[in-house]
């Protein structure tokens, strides 16, 4: 990027989980910028405490925490795109990483050059080419000590699997490489004779709600209902209104109409032999409210946190990692509210006690650091860490747009 004279940021991420390695690579990521002289932004995280409190692996955890400050980023600077390394071998390893967990086509074709925001330049190119890359050019850098480390199933499969299918077959990479670019095709073309199945199947209702018949064998015959092919066909149907295989799976086992599934973005009423899908109306990451934060001493004329209007609260600065963003809730969420001195509450138990509807749920906002600890539910209670307590020296002033 440097050479070629395009103008970039760098974005770091410190998830402490190796003591020592983690402040080395921040340190070494902060010099490179200052050598390049462009702008680095570097967030601390708590990944083994994120990954406990929503039941992730640490893997899944870390990948969850930088994507979501990413695009935060993105946001908030007005980044055109986030460019990544993955490289070839990335490609190969992510797709024995599916294939071992049990995938669909999507899973299969793997990592993408361009998804969204995220663009990968460096994908046609193996780890061995940029490595020397580097060698040629005299660029520093430093090594992942997890790199090496069989605790993670993708330096199992870096380590020994694809070294072993390399003896059997020498020219195995260029084959996985050519298997995943066919699959990415074969997807296309899926997609593509998925279309009219949707036209025929998919009814827009006058109040923006979605009729989807579950009638399948009335647009193709050979599709009869409880096999494999209904469900994948249903599956697909409903993937672009955000359900998942789990929640499709429920659909299949639902015999009783009214019941009703829900989706990050959308709500699914199953009324005899029909599904009708309604948006629940939650603005998507990049619509959500913006948010302003006023830092103030303590020894200034502070407006009492009692009398703020509900899109704006205070907070103690010295107990939060900046940058704040918005979010929605998610189903292991947990928070300690306001006045609870022990313990944490499930956010989804401090809706039921303020009897939120399933619609309500997904419009309420949260405000969270780059831990992603909950500090405020929206308009409704502060978490209690986070107060103003008489020994507060700084605070932070923040107000959520209408």
């Amino acid at each position: 990027m440097h050479s070629a004279g395009y103008p970039f940021a760098i974005a770091h991420c410190n998830f402490h989980l190796r003591p020592g390695d983690c402040d080395r690579d921040e340190a070494f990521v902060c010099s490179l910028a200052r050598d390049y002289g462009v702008d680095i932004h570097v967030a601390q995280f708590q990944t083994n405490d994120y990954a406990r409190t929503h039941g992730l692996s640490v893997e899944d955890a870390a990948r969850q925490l930088r994507y979501q400050w990413f695009a935060t980023l993105c946001r908030d600077h007005g980044y055109p795109a986030l460019l990544t390394a993955h490289h070839r071998d990335d490609a190969g390893e992510t797709f024995f990483i599916n294939l071992l967990r049990g995938t669909g086509l999507a899973g299969l074709h793997g990592i993408l050059a361009v998804n969204g925001l995220v663009v990968r330049p460096l994908l046609p190119f193996s780890r061995a080419e940029i490595e020397q890359y580097a060698l040629d050019h005299g660029l520093h850098h430093v090594e992942d000590i997890t790199n090496n480390s069989f605790l993670y199933r993708r330096n199992q499969i870096r380590h020994r699997l694809l070294p072993l299918l390399r003896e059997i077959q020498p020219s195995a990479d260029t084959a996985i490489a050519r298997t995943i670019a066919n699959l990415q095709a074969t997807e296309q073309l899926y997609q593509a004779l998925l279309a009219p199945l949707r036209q025929q199947l998919l009814t827009s209702l006058p109040d923006a709600t979605l009729s989807l018949s579950l009638d399948f064998a009335a647009v193709m015959p050979s599709v009869s209902r409880g096999g494999t092919l209904y469900a994948q066909l249903l599956y697909e149907l409903l993937r672009p209104y955000g359900f998942n295989a789990a929640t499709v799976a429920d659909i299949l086992a639902a015999e009783m109409p009214g019941r009703r599934f829900l989706s990050p973005t959308h709500t699914a009423l199953l009324d005899r032999n029909v599904l009708l899908i309604t948006s629940l109306q939650a603005p998507s990451a990049g619509q959500l409210p913006g948010i302003h934060v006023q830092r103030l001493s303590a020894a200034q004329s502070c407006p009492d946190p009692r009398s703020l209007p509900p899109n704006q609260m205070l907070l103690d600065a010295d107990t939060v990692v900046l940058p704040l963003s918005l979010r929605h809730w998610r189903a292991a969420d947990r928070f300690q509210p306001l006045g609870m001195l022990r313990g944490s509450q499930l956010v989804s138990d401090f809706f039921s006690d303020h009897k939120y509807s399933l619609i309500d749920k997904e419009r309420q906002l949260l405000l969270v650091d780059a831990a992603d600890r909950i500090l405020w539910i929206v308009g409704r209670r502060t978490a209690h860490h986070c107060r103003v307590t008489p020994s507060s020296q700084t605070l932070l002033l923040v107000t959520v747009e209408p």
